[in-house]
């Protein structure tokens, strides 16, 4: 019998495709309440909750400890989050929870909560933050617990490995990734979106549709992704007008919840695209919200770049019902953008850079920083230069479409 020695051989012009996910997902009316049997399991002796100055002022927070109390456990809270969350904030989370020497990050609330929350969990048992934060290191591990809990349905923080924050020295959002983002736990529960205002829960389901419908078309996007974006887009067409203007409608919470975190778990393994990058200046500089800026920029940025993605717009239409445009594929990506538009009149949501107090003379320095977000340019299927960037902002400065 021969016997064959099995070398390593360098891999060459191989593509694979990971896809990562929680290692714990729960969803469900009331799952909120399973918190207390979860924390249990885990043993620790100390944890922290993270969350905002709203959920603390209307009482989530004291819903979170009250739920808690019965264990025993040493808690404190970190609430100091109001607005989108800046680096400067990040580190001053890392320094509490290492003081607060915590086996446990409990993050409840929207987006900006949680990625204080799992972002705070993987970097506190680190020596010096700066070179992961400077995106010179990724994070590659994680030594504190972490159960996340979101409170809006739109940026699916809870799923994905991606966390946002402001770079007050550049005046610019940026994103760290990480898969140590991903928590032990996330508990998804519709029910505590139902008291989310009509505003957010536009802006941030539109934000969740913006994960979707970007992931849907992204150069990493593989039919395993595409599955989950093609549900939160048929999901959300559905769902999001009853949510916003009907916002006691449980139905309509259920579904925008999984709107979120299935658009979440694509975004989190195919990635987001231009609508991103041309968001991300606007939260930097006017600090503008995340979802906010997302939706006005959409119908403009698609209008342009989903010219190169004639199929996925023809099964966009299809999605949010706008029609069968398989015979007529070229007036599917008409369709689709008029609806983005007109999303954002249907929710009461800005139509136009002015209305959130752009100024005109600002949109060359706007173009000139969302050019250098290249990871996410490069995943869009058009090349945009910074004249075609400029050119986006322009449009959506006035708040007009190419009809026709």
């Amino acid at each position: 019998m021969n016997t064959h020695t099995l070398q390593k051989q360098p891999v060459k012009d191989v593509s694979f495709h990971d896809f990562l996910m929680p290692g714990h997902f729960r969803f469900g009316v009331d799952a909120f309440y399973t918190l207390a049997d979860e924390v249990q399991k885990l043993k620790v002796k100390k944890l922290v909750v993270v969350s905002d100055k709203g959920l603390e002022r209307v009482g989530v927070v004291q819903r979170v400890l009250d739920l808690l109390e019965p264990l025993g456990i040493e808690m404190s809270t970190f609430t100091d989050i109001s607005g989108e969350p800046t680096f400067r904030l990040l580190k001053k989370a890392v320094q509490f929870v290492k003081q607060e020497e915590s086996e446990l990050v409990i993050g409840i609330g929207g987006g900006s909560a949680l990625d204080v929350a799992k972002a705070t969990a993987a970097l506190v048992d680190k020596t010096d933050v700066e070179p992961f934060i400077s995106g010179e290191q990724t994070i590659a591990s994680r030594n504190v617990h972490c159960i996340l809990l979101p409170t809006t349905s739109g940026t699916g923080s809870e799923v994905t490995m991606n966390a946002i924050f402001g770079d007050e020295d550049q005046a610019l959002k940026r994103g760290i990734v990480s898969p140590s983002f991903l928590p032990d736990l996330a508990i998804i529960d519709p029910a505590l979106t139902v008291s989310c205002p009509p505003r957010v829960t536009a802006a941030s389901g539109v934000d969740a549709f913006t994960h979707a419908i970007e992931s849907y078309i992204a150069v990493k996007a593989t039919p395993l992704t595409k599955i989950y974006a093609e549900q939160a887009m048929k999901l959300f067409a559905a769902n999001i007008t009853k949510a916003v203007h009907h916002g006691k409608n449980v139905n309509a919470r259920v579904g925008m919840s999984w709107v979120s975190a299935l658009a979440g778990v694509s975004l989190a393994n195919a990635g987001v695209g231009a609508v991103h990058a041309l968001a991300y200046p606007l939260g930097g500089q006017y600090h503008i919200e995340h979802g906010v800026a997302n939706a006005l920029l959409m119908p403009y940025v698609f209008e342009v770049t989903g010219t190169t993605c004639t199929q996925e717009m023809v099964d966009v239409a299809g999605y949010v019902s706008l029609g069968n445009y398989t015979e007529r594929p070229h007036e599917a990506l008409h369709a689709v953008v008029g609806y983005l538009y007109d999303l954002l009149i249907t929710l009461d949501l800005p139509t136009s850079l002015q209305e959130l107090g752009i100024q005109n003379a600002d949109l060359p320095a706007l173009a000139q920083q969302a050019a250098t977000v290249e990871r996410l340019l490069a995943n869009t299927p058009y090349r945009l230069t910074e004249e075609k960037i400029l050119h986006i902002y322009e449009k959506a400065y006035q708040g007009k479409l190419q009809r026709g």
